[in-house]
């Protein structure tokens, strides 16, 4: 009997890493993916709920990345970064947020981030395979590293099998907030401006800027 449990056990065990190695392997190839790109678009949908509060928000957004730059437009929200510094443009509020672009901030989704959520602080584990919108996708957990220190418990990512393309993702909250965004168009290389990564002032007049 304790023989049977000792290789239970270790069939267990066994099992548990090749499904954490499977993901793992799928997610290398993704950030593959998107790292050998020099620029990439994408467009998304958006939706947030929480049923404690009451939150139920739908959104459309788009964002450029061109090497550590980027930019979006989701919401009543604009995100510009130079590499160097970023800005989160609150229109409802006439307020930017400047900080420098390699502090980290959990809650802030830009572009890059989105299409590679796992490489900062998460450990994944295969969940299966099953049909997005018509096309078969690996369905993958993540969970963080240290979860004290996360705003989130659990992520969920669905990964094209054809294309290696993130198509779908589930953030879920510590306070309850079920974020989901749905991949609703990838351009590979198109021609960025580098003028697409800059702040102008300017262009928010009566904005009050808000230096982190």
């Amino acid at each position: 009997m304790k023989y049977l449990l000792i290789c239970l056990t270790l069939l267990g065990t066994t099992w548990a890493y090749s499904q954490d190695a499977k993901a793992d392997g799928i997610l290398d190839k993704v950030s593959a993916k998107i790292k050998g790109l020099k620029t990439f678009y994408v467009e998304f949908s958006a939706t947030i709920k929480n049923s404690t509060n009451g939150t139920n928000t739908n959104m459309s957004g788009k964002g450029w990345v061109k090497g550590d730059k980027f930019s979006a437009v989701y919401g009543e929200t604009t995100l510009i970064s130079n590499g160097l510094k970023k800005w989160s443009i609150v229109k409802e509020e006439k307020t930017v947020y400047e900080s420098d672009a390699s502090g980290e901030d959990e809650d802030a989704i830009n572009p890059k981030k989105l299409m590679t959520i796992w490489e900062s602080g998460f450990k994944s584990k295969y969940e299966k395979e099953e049909t997005l919108n018509g096309e078969k996708v690996h369905m993958i957990y993540l969970y963080p590293k240290n979860p004290k220190k996360a705003n989130y418990h659990t992520i969920i990512v669905y990964v094209s099998k054809e294309d290696n393309e993130v198509k779908k993702a589930i953030m879920k909250a510590n306070d309850g907030t079920v974020s989901t965004f749905t991949m609703t168009k990838f351009t590979s290389n198109p021609t960025i401006e580098d003028s697409k990564f800059v702040f102008d002032k300017s262009k928010y007049p009566g904005y009050t800027v808000v230096k982190d």
